[in-house]
């Protein structure tokens, strides 16, 4: 086999392990995410107090799910609930840049001795634990610990064989820049960054970095400047991701931006005294050449992948403890770069929580979307009230305005079903686990009678409607029966409403306030409504019978009354799919 053949073949070991590493990742963050979802959210609820509670949290959290961008989206999805503030949101994200340097350090124990002999164990009791439906998710787990070593490993073995450190091309290439300037500094700082978005994976950029240095043709500070534009890459890509999310979001990232920036740049001032530092923690000798022998030379080498592990994670530390003190200045700073839209909120009709593109990990779109149905039957109800003064608006004009507003609501009701929906189906399309199976299907019932809601609301407007263009009119009693009736089917609006936003806690569902939620409330106000409605009907026929209004208004008030009661049950069928029954 010629040269050429050879690199390409290595080229080609190359990118597939890398593949590899990068899948493997995944697949254990997704994983590890299934096993432990719901009591994650819960921590990041709960355990953010403080400043300091919250970056223990976000340490925490990001080291047991492989993902800091898995934390950042949870987090982001609590300050748009209202959940956590801003300010606990930024102390989250500072931990979860501390929590994501684990990542390194596993890697770094793959480079330093052969660990693929011990993967084929775990492949063959991960596809054991499959086949076993009841564990599929730490089978799941195990294959993506395997493959993720089964790619470093094969990175470590491609790495030698591609005797980099004795390849007089490359030797030249790197020796060509001055390791001394800061010109080079800066280059190799940008050059990491520019591959960390395009290959979208920091995991991938540390492994090449790894290798060149492992192999003795990166010197160390070069190694570090890669791994330094790696942390501003990672978080370029977010912020380009995020743009079209929720101001909220966009707050998020440029806070985690802004904190690798300001790392980035406090370190470059103290550089090379800082790296020494580093090396002799793990003690690297950064002055040996390879005039010491080549075996003692590469001895001192392999340390280096423990080099970059170490000051990725003093980096981090670092800044998290100069910047953690300043954090209340970092909110106002990203509030002030990054304002929010005035709008009129009545007619802000965007998808606030699943239209950014931040979510990747299926189980926790979940809570994504489900955000995304609560602030779906608040703006039902929102189109209810404008029913509601539709009722007593004798103004054409303001009639005909009122009614055009219900007629486009009518329309948006119908555009987010579809678009939640569809949400939702791709992310029933991945592994996911019985109970967020069991979630989804909730879901999809839950938007299909919210959106019933809507329809309801818009068959009132048009009975009201003919009414206006009949010419006539009700009565004051007949005025009076429907506000009696409309304000009992608000009533169940407003329940509903309170049960989406409520969580279960030790067994209680709960609104965000603590307080604990009458499950029965809805099914009470229901009882209410079907026996108001009874009595109308009744009265209804009574009064046509009897001449007090003709009957083409009495069919108009009794399709009023009972579209109410329709209206009710849809209520009563939401709530239900909210408690699983």
């Amino acid at each position: 086999m010629d040269n050429s053949q050879s690199y390409l073949l290595l080229a080609f070991r190359l990118l597939g392990s890398l593949a590899l590493l990068m899948y493997g990742m995944k697949t254990m963050s997704d994983a590890l995410q299934k096993m432990a979802g719901p009591q994650l959210r819960h921590i990041l609820g709960a355990m953010t107090t403080n400043r300091f509670t919250g970056m223990l949290t976000g340490i925490g959290v990001t080291a047991a799910v492989q993902s800091s961008t898995a934390t950042t989206v949870m987090t982001v999805s609590f300050v748009s609930a209202g959940l956590l503030t801003l300010a606990q949101a930024i102390s989250v994200i500072m931990g979860a840049n501390i929590g994501t340097t684990l990542t390194a350090w596993i890697m770094s124990a793959g480079f330093s001795f052969n660990i693929t002999d011990f993967v084929y164990p775990a492949f063959f009791i991960a596809i054991i634990l499959i086949y076993r439906k009841s564990n599929r998710v730490v089978g799941d787990f195990l294959f993506g610990i395997a493959f993720m070593f089964l790619g470093l490993g094969t990175l470590r073995q491609t790495g030698i064989d591609m005797n980099l450190g004795q390849n007089e091309s490359v030797l030249a290439f790197f020796s060509s820049f001055d390791a001394q300037a800061f010109s080079t500094t800066l280059l190799f700082l940008l050059i990491g960054g520019i591959l960390t978005m395009c290959v979208q994976s920091s995991a991938a950029v540390m492994a090449i970095t790894m290798i060149l240095c492992s192999s003795g043709v990166l010197p160390i500070y070069q190694g570090i400047a890669l791994v330094m534009g790696e942390n501003i890459g990672t978080t370029v890509t977010s912020n380009i991701v995020a743009l079209s999310a929720g101001t909220q979001a966009r707050r998020a990232a440029f806070a985690h931006m802004f904190f690798n920036l300001f790392g980035v740049c406090w370190i470059l001032m103290v550089f090379r005294p800082f790296v020494d530092m580093v090396c002799g923690l793990v003690g690297y000798d950064v002055t040996m050449t390879k005039d010491v022998g080549n075996a003692v030379f590469l001895a001192n080498a392999a340390k280096l992948s423990f080099v970059l592990a170490a000051f990725h994670t003093c980096f981090n530390l670092v800044n998290t403890g100069i910047l953690i003190w300043f954090i209340p200045q970092i909110e106002k700073l990203v509030c002030r770069v990054i304002k929010s839209k005035k709008e009129d909120e009545e007619e802000d009709t965007r998808l606030h929580y699943i239209q950014g593109g931040l979510m990747k990990t299926p189980e926790i779109s979940v809570l994504q979307a489900q955000k995304e149905i609560t602030l779906f039957g608040v703006r039902i109800q929102r189109m209810f009230g404008m029913v509601r003064d539709l009722l007593d608006e004798k103004d054409a004009d303001k009639f005909t305005k009122l009614y055009s507003r219900i007629e486009k609501y009518e329309g948006i009701s119908d555009n987010m079903e579809i678009e939640i929906a569809r949400y939702l189906e791709q992310v029933s399309d991945a592994h996911l686990s019985d109970e967020t199976k069991q979630k989804i299907r909730s879901m999809l019932r839950e938007i299909s009678e919210i959106e019933s809601i809507g329809d309801a609301c818009f068959n009132l407007a048009r009975t009201m409607n003919r009414l206006m263009q009949s010419n006539k009119d009700f009565t004051e009693k007949q005025y009076k029966e429907l506000r009696n009736m409309i304000q009992l089917t608000d009533d169940s609006l407003t329940q509903m409403n309170v049960v989406m936003q409520g969580r279960y806690e030790e067994g209680e569902l709960r609104t965000p306030e603590g307080q604990i939620i009458n499950k029965n409330e809805t099914f009470r106000i229901e009882n209410d409504i079907n026996t108001l409605r009874n009595q109308l009907k009744a009265e209804n026929i009574k009064a046509v019978n009897e001449h007090e209004y003709d009957y083409s208004v009495g069919t108009m008030y009794t399709d009023i009354v009972s579209e109410c009661e329709k209206l009710g049950d849809y209520v009563v069928n939401v709530v239900e799919a909210r408690l699983g029954k």
